[in-house]
C-alpha cells in the first residue's frame, strides 16, 4: 500500500494516535515508508472525529492515508506475542502515550533497545520524558498556551487566541519524523537503533523564532501586534477599496519601488521612513499612509501590479481559495485517495518533493480498523526476522 520514496523498505510500527504522531508517520508512509498501524480493539480515538464521508471519518482518512491496520491488545498474551513478532521485523517504533505507558506494558525504550538493538525508537509526547512535568498530559491547546504563541497572536488588547491549525501536534509530528529519519542514517553509519524524545511543548519554543530571539536580545515581552512584523515594515495586511491585500517588502528597495507604484513615491524619502528601523519605529503612521493609497484600487488590481513588478504580496484567501490557487494545484498539495466506504476523498498532500521519485496525485487510502491483519500475519509469520 505505500507510496515509492527513499523510505520504500522501512517497516515503521505505528503505536501513535489522534494527531501529533499519526501526522509524523503520515509523512513517513508518504515517503515510502510501510507504516503498520497497531490499534486497540475499539480503534484510533480519531475515527470518531468529524467531519464524517458516509460514516467514516474524513479527519482520521486525511491523517492515515496509505497505512494498513491491525487491531491488537496489548494486555492479551496473544496478542502480545503478535506485536513482539512484529516487533522483530521492524525497524521504526512511533508512539504517543504519555511517558510510562510503554514501561508498564513492558515495552520501554531499554527492555526493547536490549532486545532489538537496531529498532529505532520514537516517542513524541506533550512534555516529553523528563523533566518535573512529563506526566502531566497535553492536547494542542495546552501546548499553544503554556509554549508562548498564544500570547502572540490576535490583535493587541484582544484575548488570547489559538492559532487557527493545531501547530502544538503538528509542529511535534513534524519534529518526530525529522528525529526518525536522522535516527535511520545514524543507524545505517553507527550499526545502532537510538531513542527519539519529542516534546510538543519543546516543540512550541523551537519555533518562537522572532519572537524568542528579541525577548532574549532585549527583554522585552512580545505581544500581540496583528498580521505585522515586529521587526520589517511594510510587512502587513492593508486595507485596499474592497479587501486586504498581504505586502512584503522587506528591504530599502523594495520599499521605494513599492512606494512609486502605489503612487507615494516621496514615501521613501520621508525622514520617518528612510530606513527598516525608522520605518518599524513609526510602523501606525507608515500603514496610514499605504492604506491612504491603496484605497484607489481593488485588492485584485494592486495584485496584478504588484507581482508583475516583483513586490512580494498576496490575497488573503480563505481555505477554498487557498487550495483552488493555481500554483497549489500545479503543485499537487491537494490529492485524492479512493476510499471504499467513503468514495473520493480529497486531503493536503505532501510538500516535500523528491526529484527521484513521482509526487503522486492520489495516494492509498486510510484503513478500516484491523483491516490488513491477514496480510500482517503473513509478513510476521512467513519470512525470517530482519534482525537478531
Amino acid at each position: 500500500m505505500s507510496t515509492k520514496g527513499p523510505l520504500s523498505g522501512v517497516i515503521v510500527v505505528d503505536l501513535t494516535r489522534v494527531l501529533a504522531g499519526p501526522y509524523c508517520t503520515m509523512l513517513l508512509s508518504d515517503l515510502g515508508a510501510r507504516v503498520i498501524k497497531v490499534e486497540a480493539p475499539n480503534g484510533d480515538d480519531s475515527r470518531r472525529f468529524g467531519p464524517f464521508v458516509n460514516g467514516k471519518s474524513g479527519y482520521f482518512a486525511s491523517l492515515n492515508r496509505g497505512k494498513e491496520s491491525i487491531a491488537l491488545d496489548l494486555k492479551s498474551e496473544g496478542d502480545r506475542l503478535l506485536f513482539e513478532r512484529l516487533l522483530e521485523r521492524a525497524d521504526v517504533l512511533v508512539e504517543n502515550f504519555r511517558p510510562g505507558t510503554m514501561e508498564r506494558l513492558g515495552y520501554g525504550w531499554d527492555e526493547l533497545h536490549a532486545r532489538h538493538p537496531r529498532l529505532v525508537y520514537a516517542a513524541c509526547s506533550g512534555f516529553g520524558h523528563t523533566g518535573p512535568e512529563s506526566h502531566r498530559p497535553a492536547y494542542d491547546l495546552v501546548v499553544q498556551a503554556m509554549g508562548g504563541i498564544m500570547s502572540l497572536t490576535g490583535h493587541p488588547g484582544g484575548p488570547p487566541t489559538r492559532v487557527g491549525t493545531s501547530i502544538g501536534d503538528i509542529a511535534a509530528g513534524l519534529f518526530t519524523a525529522i528525529g526518525v529519519s536522522t535516527a535511520l542514517y545514524h543507524r545505517e553509519t553507527n550499526g545502532e537503533g537510538i531513542k527519539i524524545d519529542v516534546a510538543m511543548l519543546d516543540s512550541q519554543i523551537a519555533i518562537l523564532e522572532n519572537a524568542i530571539a528579541r525577548y532574549l536580545a532585549t527583554g522585552e515581552v512580545p505581544c500581540p501586534i496583528g498580521a505585522r512584523h515586529p521587526s520589517i515594515a511594510p510587512f502587513d495586511a492593508y486595507r485596499t477599496k474592497d479587501s486586504y491585500v498581504a505586502v512584503a517588502a522587506g528591504n530599502d528597495a523594495l520599499f521605494r519601488e513599492f512606494s512609486a507604484l502605489i503612487g507615494r513615491a516621496d514615501l521613501s524619502d520621508d525622514r520617518r521612513f528612510t530606513s527598516n528601523d525608522s520605518r518599524v519605529e513609526n510602523v501606525d503612521a507608515l500603514k496610514a499612509e499605504i492604506e491612504s493609497a491603496l484605497a484607489a484600487k481593488t485588492t485584485s488590481e494592486w495584485l496584478e501590479l504588484l507581482n508583475r513588478h516583483g513586490i512580494p504580496s498576496g490575497p488573503i484567501n480563505n481555505v477554498a481559495q487557498a487550495i483552488a490557487e493555481p500554483q497549489i494545484q500545479a503543485r499537487k498539495m491537494v490529492v485524492t485517495t479512493d476510499d471504499p466506504v467513503a468514495g473520493p476523498l480529497r486531503m493536503a498532500g505532501n510538500p516535500i518533493k523528491l526529484s527521484a521519485f513521482p509526487d503522486e496525485a492520489t495516494r492509498p487510502p486510510a484503513p478500516e480498523l484491523d483491516a490488513d491483519r491477514e496480510s500482517i500475519l503473513r509478513f510476521v509469520e512467513g519470512a525470517s526476522p530482519k534482525r537478531s
